[in-house]
């Protein structure tokens, strides 16, 4: 195995180069973007810094209390994240289909490609569970979030039509079919197309650490591709999850569509 380069604070400070040359490029176009440059970068800094001395400790202490904590807290943050991100209010129900999608998708995934797949023992190593957990929570995040905002835009812009195929005896799942699969259709799409490029236009930021790291290319490769099928099928089926609860929101229990998510 090749000796790892390690970074130094020189060469640390190198890399913030490309944000100098943004920002020049930024003050050169007029675009007020500076400030939100700094912040990002202030940001981004800071808390992979933390993360780093975090992960150094967990790596160091591993114990299934601490990975319970650490997948509660993704959880947490990836819902809460999704919430934000959608322009429309989402009612109680709504955000409840959200949560139970997230967390039963994203779990059944991750233990299936920790236990079945890479096969860690104990399941709970964190030098795997993170790393993998945190990809496949991420996706989905990513995932759900575009297909909430798909899913909300098209029951309010399709109303007219969803309330006139009620009222002819249409049931909700049926006037909901279409909206509901292009609502899937778009969620799954970004990860589909990543996986169009990857290996030709891009290599894979797991795959590319672990080339720098040393391992063998051959190696890497193996990995990226189980945690690729395993971001697919977690983003699929946390998806389709949502989806195919999250339509019911839009109606009464007499099978009436609401005016507005409460």
């Amino acid at each position: 195995m090749d000796e790892i380069i390690e970074l130094g604070l020189w060469q640390m400070a190198a890399a913030y180069v490309f944000i100098v040359l943004l920002y020049f490029i930024l003050k050169a176009r007029g675009i007020s973007r500076e400030k939100e440059l700094f912040i990002a970068t202030i940001r981004m800094t800071l808390q992979l810094v933390l993360v780093g001395y975090i992960l150094a400790y967990l790596f160091d202490n591993n114990h299934v209390l601490w990975i319970i904590l650490i997948i509660i807290v993704m959880q947490f943050f990836a819902i809460d994240n999704i919430f934000k991100r959608v322009k429309q209010p989402l009612s109680k129900k709504l955000k409840q289909i959200i949560i139970i999608s997230m967390v039963t998708g994203t779990l059944g995934s991750i233990f299936y490609f920790i236990i079945v797949v890479v096969q860690v023992t104990p399941w709970y190593d964190a030098r795997y569970f993170i790393p993998i957990a945190g990809m496949m929570i991420g996706n989905s995040m990513t995932g759900v979030a575009l297909g909430v905002q798909r899913l909300v835009d098209g029951m309010y812009d399709q109303r007219a039509h969803i309330e006139t195929a009620l009222m002819l005896g249409a049931t909700p799942k049926t006037v909901s079919k279409k909206i509901v699969n292009q609502a899937f259709d778009a969620a799954i799409l970004p990860t589909i197309n990543s996986m169009v490029g990857m290996g030709i236009v891009f290599l894979p930021g797991m795959m590319t650490g672990q080339i720098l790291a040393g391992l063998s290319p051959l190696t890497a490769i193996q990995y990226q591709i189980a945690i690729m099928l395993g971001i697919v099928g977690c983003v699929s089926l946390t998806v389709i999850m949502f989806v195919q609860l999250g339509y019911k929101a839009f109606f009464t229990e007499r099978s009436q569509f609401k005016a507005k998510l409460n």
